[in-house]
């Protein structure tokens, strides 16, 4: 009985050896979890700065004539405002 209960115990160890998968490694790519980036739209697009603030102290005489006083940190916003106010208040078309 007992070479029986051996042969037995071998089977079972055979088996048993048999039914497991064998030990691969997995794929490099596959382990390494690689997090998906989702780039919006809005994001991508540089966004605009706000435009530098001008202020304007405007000031007109007795003759109807206008002055004015110009204050920012953008000096070409300056200019554009200095040239807006020109063309609209004292009637010159330059440029």
């Amino acid at each position: 009985m007992k070479p029986v209960l051996i042969c037995l115990t071998v089977l079972v160890f055979i088996f048993m050896a048999c039914e497991r998968k064998p030990l691969s490694r997995p794929d490099p790519s596959e382990t390494r979890s690689v997090p998906k980036v989702i780039v919006e739209k809005g994001k991508m697009e540089k966004e605009q700065p706000l435009p530098s603030e001008v202020k304007i102290k405007l000031r007109r005489d007795g003759k109807d004539n206008y002055t004015w006083e110009l204050n920012g940190s953008d000096v070409d916003q300056i200019l554009k405002v200095n040239e807006k106010l020109r063309r609209q208040l004292t009637g010159d078309q330059t440029r």
